[in-house]
C-alpha cells in the first residue's frame, strides 16, 4: 500500500520575516526522491501564491518574486518581553491547516522542516494540531534546528527526528527506498513563480559565526545533469526567479558552476537567477562576472561582514576589503546593475570592538553599491555564538533570534542609530530602491 505523507512548512515566530525566495528546499528534495512512492500533499504556510495570500494586496511580489508574508501580532514570548519590537505569526492561518488535515487525512506519516533555531514555536504549532486531528500519524522533523538543538527537540515530541543531511535513517523509517537521481517535488505546488536550486552542498571555510560547518560535513558539488534537470523542472512549472542556496556558490566554480552557466546559455533558459545566501568576492572574476550576468544572473548578494582586516582573521578570513571592490568593478564592468549589488555586513557581532562597522558600510557605500545589515544570531556550537552564553541563555532558542540579540548587545537605541545609518547611505546612492 502506498504510504500518504503530508509535508509541512511551518510557520514563522519572529520579530520581522520577508519572503528573500524562502522555500523548504531540503523538505522538497527529500521528498523528490520518494517521487513515484508515496503520495504526497504540501501544506507551506509561507506560500504567498497560496489563494488566501493571493487576495491581501500588501502581499504583492517585486519584480524578482520577493514580498511580505501575512501576519498577525501575536505576544512577545516570556523571555522576549524586553524587546520592543512587535512580535507576529508569519504565514497561512492556523485554522487552513486544521481544515486540510481534516479534509485529506489521515495520514501514515508527516514530515516537517524546521530552519532558524528561534522559529521553533511553529513547529510546535504544526506537531499540536497533527496530534489533535491525527494523533496515529508519524511525526519526522529535520533540519537546521533538529540539528543544531537535538536536546531542546525532544521538548516537541514528534516521532522521528533527523540531525545532519543523511538522510538513510529516514529511508529506513519510512521503509521506503529513494531514487537520489531525482529533482526536489516542485510539482507539489499548485502554482509555482519562484524556485530553488543548489549544485553545492557545505562550505570549506570555517567562519567563526557561521551553522555550516556543523550541519554538512564537509564542501562537495553535486551531479550537474541533477541540477540541470531541476532547473528543466522549474522552466516547466512557469517559474520565473530561482535562488542558489548554495553557501559556497563560486568555490571550485570550473567543477560545476561555469559548466552549469554555459548550459543555461547554450540552452537559452530564460530566468532570473538570484545569490541571496551571499557569494564570495574572492572568487569573482572578470570572466565569471560576465557568464553570470550573460546566464541571467539578477541580484547579486556578496558576504563582507567587515572592512577590518583584523576582524575578518579572526573570524574566518573569508574576504577582505580589496577583493570586495575588485569583485564589484568586475560586476559593473559586466552590465551588472549597480543597484542590484548588495554587500552583507554583520550587526550585533559580539566582537563588534574591532569590526569596525561605520567604517565598514561607509567603505562599502563609496563603491556605489547598497550595504545591508545582517542581524547577528548567535549560533550553538559555534565559537561566536558559545561567546555570547555571557549575554544570553543559548539553551533557549528563542534567545538566538536575530533581531533581539543586537538590542540585547548593543541596546536599542545603538541598533537604531546604525540601521538609520545604513539607510541613509543607501538613499544617496543613485536609483537605489529599499523596503
Amino acid at each position: 500500500m502506498t504510504p500518504k505523507i503530508l509535508l509541512v512548512n511551518p510557520p514563522i515566530y519572529d520579530f520581522a520575516a520577508y519572503d528573500f525566495w524562502l522555500k523548504p528546499y531540503g523538505l522538497l528534495s527529500a521528498a523528490g526522491n520518494l517521487r513515484g512512492k508515496a503520495d504526497f500533499k504540501l501544506f507551506d504556510y509561507l506560500d504567498r501564491t497560496h489563494p488566501f495570500a493571493a487576495r491581501e494586496r500588501q502581499l504583492e511580489s517585486d519584480q524578482w518574486g520577493r514580498g511580505r508574508f501575512y501576519c498577525e501580532r501575536v505576544p512577545n514570548p516570556a523571555c522576549l518581553e524586553a524587546i520592543p519590537r512587535y512580535f507576529r505569526r508569519f504565514g497561512l492561518p492556523r485554522g487552513m491547516f486544521v481544515d486540510l488535515l481534516t479534509q485529506k487525512g489521515p495520514f501514515d506519516f508527516v514530515l516537517v522542516q524546521t530552519m532558524m533555531t528561534y522559529w521553533y514555536q511553529g513547529v510546535k504549532e504544526a506537531i499540536e494540531d497533527v496530534r489533535k486531528v491525527w494523533p496515529k500519524a508519524k511525526i519526522v522533523l529535520g533540519g537546521n534546528y533538529v540539528t543544531l538543538c537535538g536536546s531542546h527537540v525532544q521538548g516537541l515530541e514528534a516521532d522521528f527526528s533527523v540531525q545532519g543531511t543523511n538522510l538513510k535513517p529516514l529511508w529506513e523509517y519510512l521503509g521506503i527506498s529513494p531514487d537520489l537521481n531525482q529533482p526536489a517535488l516542485w510539482e507539489a505546488y499548485d502554482k509555482l513563480n519562484v524556485g530553488v536550486l543548489k549544485l553545492t552542498e557545505g562550505c570549506p571555510f570555517k567562519c567563526t559565526y557561521c551553522s555550516v560547518p556543523n550541519v554538512y560535513s564537509k564542501f562537495k558539488t553535486r551531479p550537474l545533469e541533477h541540477s540541470l534537470a531541476e532547473l528543466e523542472l522549474l522552466c516547466r512549472l512557469g517559474v520565473e526567479n530561482i535562488a542558489f542556496y548554495d553557501d559556497a556558490l563560486l568555490f571550485e566554480a570550473e567543477k560545476v558552476f561555469i559548466p552549469f552557466l554555459n548550459e543555461v546559455v547554450k540552452r537559452n533558459i530564460k530566468v532570473n537567477f538570484h545569490s541571496p545566501n551571499a557569494l564570495n568576492a574572492r572568487f569573482v572574476t572578470s570572466r565569471l562576472a560576465e557568464l553570470m550576468v550573460r546566464a541571467g544572473f539578477k541580484t547579486f548578494y556578496l558576504g563582507f561582514e567587515s572592512a577590518s582586516s583584523q576582524w575578518q582573521k579572526r573570524t574566518g578570513s573569508k574576504v577582505f576589503s580589496d577583493e570586495l571592490a575588485q569583485a564589484v568593478q568586475y560586476l559593473i564592468s559586466a552590465d551588472a546593475e549597480p543597484s542590484n549589488i548588495t554587500a552583507y555586513q554583520i550587526l550585533g557581532h559580539p566582537h563588534i570592538d574591532i569590526q569596525q562597522l561605520e567604517t565598514s558600510m561607509r567603505f562599502v557605500n563609496s563603491l556605489g553599491i547598497r550595504g545591508m545589515l545582517a542581524d547577528f544570531s548567535p549560533i550553538p556550537g559555534t565559537p561566536d555564538g558559545e561567546y555570547c552564553r555571557r549575554w544570553v541563555d543559548m539553551d533557549e532558542p528563542l534567545m538566538h533570534n536575530k533581531t533581539a540579540f543586537p538590542i540585547i548587545f548593543l541596546g536599542f537605541d545603538e541598533t537604531n542609530r546604525l540601521k538609520d545609518l545604513q539607510r541613509k547611505l543607501n538613499r544617496a546612492l543613485p536609483d537605489i530602491q529599499t523596503h
